[in-house]
Parts: structure tokens; sequence; C-alpha cells
């Protein structure tokens, strides 16, 4: 397939992510299809999608016309048959286990056209995982953003060692196309390259609160205040979705049960897990971000004192 005659892309997975990346795709001219097999998920990842094209209209990032047209342009489904039909693109953001992961690829494998090219938005969990279930391994590969995706404009691509050298320069092309910077990384390698030096930083903020050393808002407000930085370790934890990070902290828990550190990590986001702020059901956050809002985004930061 050439870059020309990639048209459809299929969103798996209705949370943040998916709505981000689908709603990236179709502002800039992608047809788009967000599946999620929960009616009540879609219907709440419509009404986020329109919150974020407004913010990017009242930011000046996108006019009210572009908007409008970019939004036509997303279909949403819980028919699996209906999502994958004419898919060109798989871009697949659900829970963080490899085997459910697997599941997921593999009912699509049925559905999809043959030359369907399958990634994976997995932000710790590597390709290798699940490749073969996904049943065309030479057309897969890891596809992670960040959020906010047109913002933080870096996607790595990591093939697995029997990804086809074509896709990975066609998934370098895609990313190119909807205004995004491709690295690809030579090797496979968990948390990608961005989130290797952020998991650092979270996992010293949480080992500090976990300890007793400081509290969670001193803790933000530290490392904003010296860094000049506009949001902290776990305003970044709260972006990224409290459930997303414990379900991946829980799967690495199980692979190093002699260390302690990933299991109190664990435990520590089981804690928070649950507790949501009002018109936030798409996923927990935490409880004391709500007091200081200083963003035009929906995202809850502190400010530094």
């Amino acid at each position: 397939m050439k870059i020309e005659e990639m048209r459809r892309v299929l969103i798996v997975g209705a949370g943040t992510m998916g709505q981000q990346i689908g709603l990236q795709c179709a502002i800039h001219g992608y047809q788009v299809v967000l599946y999620n097999r929960s009616p009540e998920r879609l219907e709440a990842a419509q009404r986020h999608i329109e919150n974020f094209a407004d913010q990017l209209v009242g930011a000046g990032r996108l006019t009210s016309e572009g908007a409008k047209e970019a939004l036509a342009r997303i279909a949403m489904t819980a028919d699996p048959e209906e999502a994958a039909a004419d898919a060109d693109l798989i871009s697949e953001s659900v829970v963080e286990d490899p085997k459910i992961k697997g599941q997921v690829f593999a009912q699509f494998n049925r559905l999809c056209p043959p030359r369907t090219i399958f990634t994976t938005n997995t932000s710790t969990l590597l390709p290798s995982m699940f490749a073969q279930e996904t049943g065309r391994p030479t057309q897969f590969a890891a596809m992670h953003f960040h959020p906010p995706v047109w913002d933080a404009n870096i996607v790595d691509i990591m093939p697995h060692p029997g990804t086809d050298p074509s896709v990975v320069a066609l998934l370098g092309e895609f990313a190119r196309s909807i205004g995004e910077i491709p690295i690809v990384e030579k090797k496979e390698s968990s948390s990608y390259v961005f989130n290797s030096m952020n998991n650092a930083l979270m996992s010293a903020a949480t080992t500090l609160v976990v300890n007793g050393v400081a509290s969670m808002e001193d803790v933000d407000r530290a490392w904003m205040g010296v860094t000049k930085m506009p949001i902290g370790p776990f305003g970044i934890m709260d972006m990224i979705g409290i459930d997303t990070l414990w379900h991946a902290a829980t799967f690495w828990a199980t692979q190093s049960p002699s260390d302690p550190q990933p299991q109190r990590y664990a435990s520590f986001l089981k804690g928070i897990y649950g507790q949501g702020l009002p018109g936030t059901e798409d996923r927990p956050r935490f409880l004391y971000l709500s007091k200081s809002r200083v963003s035009a985004r929906r995202f809850f930061f502190i400010r530094p004192l």
C-alpha cells in the first residue's frame, strides 16, 4: 500500500488516546471509525471529541469550519464487522494486557481486508508479545502517540523482528501526514523513548509520596517551581490516565514478583483508582487535582506556590 491509497483509519478503543488519535487523523483528512463494544463509551467519546475540537478552535488551532468537517469524518460503531470494513490502518488503544490485545487483533484479523496495517498504541508492552496473534505479523508494529496528540506530536514507531521494513516506512509517512514526527526505534524496548525517561520521573514522585516524604501536591509544586514546567509528575499521570497506568503497573508487577517497587507502585495506583471526578467518567483521575484548574484543556494541574 502507498500512502496515497490510505484513506480509512480504524481506532479500536474509545478512551482518551483513541479519541485524540481519531480526531487528529480526521483533522488531516482521513475517514475515521471509532470502535468500542460499549455504546455508552462511544457516547462519552463523542462528547469528549467535540470538546477537544472546541478547545482547538478556541485556541486558534482550528477554524470552526475545519472542526465541523473533521467531526463529520468520524463515525462510531459498536459493530466490529462494520468497523473493519475497508480499514486501511488500525490504531489500537485497549487495556495494557498482551493477552487482551492479542485477542482483539485476532478478531480484527478475521474481519479486516488483507491490506490492513495493524498498529498498537501500547505505552509499555513490546509488539512481539502479541505479534503472532495478529495473524499478520509482517504488517504489524507499535505506533505509540503521546497526549495531547496535537501538541506532543512525537510518535514512536517500534517494529518487532518480523515487521516488514516497507510497513515501517509507510507508518513513518502516515505519521507525517497527520502532523506527527516519527521516531523509529532500532530495537524493541519497553516504554519506548520518552516514556523510559518519564517513567523514572513518575516512579521517583510516587516513591516520595508512598514513603511519606511529601504530598502529591508538593511533589508537583517542587517539579514545576524549579523546572518552570506547566505540569508536574502527578499531573502527567493524571493526563495519561490512572486506569491506564494501573493496568500497566499491575502487569509488570506480575513479571517481577521479587521486586517490591513495582508492587508498591501498582498498590498506590490501585488505591486511587475509582476516585473519579464529575464529568470525567471515561477514566478516574487524582481527586486533589480538581482544586486548581489552570489550563483550557480538560486536564487538571496544580499551581506551584
